[in-house]
């Protein structure tokens, strides 16, 4: 079975809410909630990754530096297998727009389960929201 690296980020405001987008109609899981982030291409590492698609999903900057490693998920889908690092990042340049059609929204952590997300990023729920 094929392994996916995908690099998520559980991005964090002043005020300790959480971002996560909407998957936009056409894409797998449409509709489904979760932590911004992309595929690792080769030869990239998760950090490098997570800069790069800030910077092209949200139009935000960051550094390697800035990312925390926090947990990560590891889950089989029918035809792949996803493992997902996901990094904690509360220092940013510019204020993140969906450039790429998603929906955004600031969530309390308290309040992540209201949002329907994709198999593999609800045990990172429990382990985001104690941390916080």
């Amino acid at each position: 079975m094929k392994v996916v690296l995908v690099s998520a980020v559980a991005l964090i405001d002043r005020d300790g809410r959480v971002l996560l987008a909407q998957r936009p109609e056409g894409k797998s899981m449409a509709g489904l909630w979760e932590f911004p982030g992309g595929k690792v291409e080769p030869d990239e590492t998760p950090e490098a990754a997570l800069v790069r698609e800030l910077h092209e999903e949200l139009g935000i900057g960051t550094w390697q530096s800035c990312l925390a490693p926090l947990t990560f998920a590891s889950h089989g889908y029918d035809n792949f297998h996803l493992l997902m690092p996901l990094f904690a990042c509360r220092k940013w340049e510019g204020v993140p727009q969906p450039r790429e059609g998603q929906k955004l929204a600031w969530v309390r952590p308290n309040a992540l389960r209201d949002y329907p997300m994709p198999p593999a990023d609800l045990p990172l729920i429990p382990i985001l929201r104690d941390w916080l």
